[in-house]
């Protein structure tokens, strides 16, 4: 029965461990709340990386694509905070830009950005959304 137990805690542990890096590397540099509409006209936030390039701003999605890629795509507006400050954005995506944006997230979320990729199976693919500001 000790055996048992000792199995499961260790697996526990293991999992627990996991979480504590996942949410260390994803949530310990810069971090944006992408807002967008569902189907039903309901806001859902999410929480994503973002970079600065050449005058605009990128968040990025796997090739995989996501919930949040999905409703960007039928949408034509979304909203953005960054900091204290809320903006509205059309986007485009920029799958011609990826290899520049996967270099400076690189070096930018470091070892985190390494750690995410090793979970998702790395960035071949991703593609990086352009943020386009609505009003400035």
């Amino acid at each position: 029965m000790k055996i048992l137990a000792w199995i499961l805690g260790t697996f526990v542990g293991i999992i627990v461990l996991f979480l504590i890096m996942q949410t260390l590397a994803s949530e310990r540099i810069e971090v944006v709340q992408l807002h967008t509409l569902d189907d039903t006209g309901e806001t859902i936030t999410t929480r994503l990386w973002i970079m600065d390039h050449d005058g605009y701003q990128y968040l990025r999605v796997g090739a995989d694509g996501s919930g949040w890629f999905s409703r960007v795509q039928s949408n034509k507006l979304v909203k953005v905070t960054r900091g204290e400050t809320t903006k509205t954005y059309t986007t485009q995506p920029r799958p011609d830009k990826s290899q520049i944006i996967n270099e400076l997230m690189q070096k930018k979320y470091t070892w985190g950005d390494s750690f995410i990729a090793m979970l998702l199976g790395g960035r071949e693919g991703s593609i990086p959304i352009e943020l386009h500001a609505v009003g400035s």
